[in-house]
């Protein structure tokens, strides 16, 4: 290195040194508060800048919230329950039909010519019965030949009943009141048990099909009251529960519980997505704070107060839980000064300046 520079360099390291032990001594008077006591003689933590909220007794309500489906009282895919072709469909889709009406016809004159034909056999069988029966109470006959007339005509009666009972699986009926749907064939179409002719609904009442944890199975039964709300209706609608699942669903935990709405207007379509509240227990003077403000520890819960200028920890019980509050039940009273921001950085005793008071 050469000699020339190296003073230099010696006087400069000399110069940091020093200056890194005299800077905390001369920082105040490069600061400008060298006028000022209180810097000096401040040796506590700086007062921390928090919200706060007068404690107040209030009606606190635990709710349950979940979501549902909107489904139709009754609900059916219409189908034949015999095979053939359609002659005739007597429906207009999306029309409303009552229950028993016939809805669409199979050809079924193979059936109808069978049917006369048993007919005319039975008014043989019963004049038979008749001649048997008139010999038989002057014991002109056997028992036996007037049982075999007697078993002839049962015979043809059962046969009648059976082709009948074909004849009806060719007429598909409402089996009640409702809507139907769009249709899925035409007249002149070959169908059987499996080709569905269209779907009828009953939307009136509507059920309603939610779920909710299984730790409030035993306190929701039939004739609870609900509260729903649907996209696009401003109206808070009222359903009551009228049948709760005995048994909880092993893969969610969770318990499905349905209501029902009357809706006399039939405006709400079913397939919707509902919100569903239910208002489980009601206290009208509890003391109720923030989530936020609640710091949990291993020995138990507890929050901060503001006191005489300086945070100061309490420690609390709790009770009722919703989505936003949570119930003190010991260790607030009504007029406590409650800090509800700054929690993490809050310490027991610290000075403490309010920025917002609620």
């Amino acid at each position: 290195m050469n000699k020339k520079i190296r003073p230099y360099l010696t006087a400069l390291l000399v110069i940091v040194i020093a200056g890194i032990v005299f800077y905390p001594k001369l920082r105040p008077l490069f600061s400008g508060s060298q006028d000022d006591p209180g810097v000096l003689e401040r040796g506590g933590p700086q007062a921390l800048n928090v919200d706060a909220l007068i404690i107040n007794q209030q009606r606190m309500v635990e709710l349950i919230n979940s979501s549902g489906t909107l489904m139709p009282d009754e609900e059916v895919d219409l189908s034949f329950e015999t095979s053939g072709k359609i002659v005739n469909l007597n429906f207009e889709e999306g029309s409303r039909v009552a229950e028993g009406q016939l809805l669409a016809k199979i050809n079924d004159l193979p059936l109808q010519a069978q049917l006369l034909k048993l007919q005319a056999q039975k008014k043989l069988a019963e004049e038979r019965e008749y001649r048997q029966r008139s010999l038989l109470s002057r014991d002109a006959i056997s028992q036996e030949s007037y049982d075999l007339a007697a078993t002839e005509l049962q015979s043809i009666e059962a046969d009648i009943k059976l082709v009948q009972a074909r004849i009806a699986e060719t007429e598909l009926r409402a089996p009640f009141d409702g809507i139907i749907g769009l249709r899925h064939v035409s007249e002149g179409a070959f169908v059987n048990v499996n080709t569905q002719i269209a779907r009828l609904i009953k939307s009136n009442p509507l059920k309603i099909e939610f779920a909710i944890p299984e730790r409030y199975s035993g306190e929701i039964q039939p004739g609870f009251p609900l509260r729903f709300f649907i996209d696009g209706v401003s109206d808070t609608l009222v359903a009551r529960v009228y049948a709760v699942e005995p048994m909880v669903d092993i893969r969610t935990r969770n318990i499905v519980v349905r209501a029902r709405y009357y809706d006399p207007h039939e405006r709400i379509k079913p397939g919707r997505f509902v919100s569903v509240q239910l208002e489980l227990s009601e206290i009208n003077n509890a003391i109720a704070i923030p989530t936020e403000a609640l710091i949990p520890e291993m020995e138990g819960d507890r929050v901060f107060v503001y006191r005489s200028g300086v945070a100061e920890s309490v420690d609390v019980n709790t009770g009722l839980r919703t989505e936003d509050l949570i119930q003190i039940t010991d260790g607030l009273y009504p007029g406590d000064t409650l800090v509800t921001t700054g929690i993490l950085q809050v310490r027991q005793g610290m000075p403490l300046t309010l920025d917002n008071i609620l």
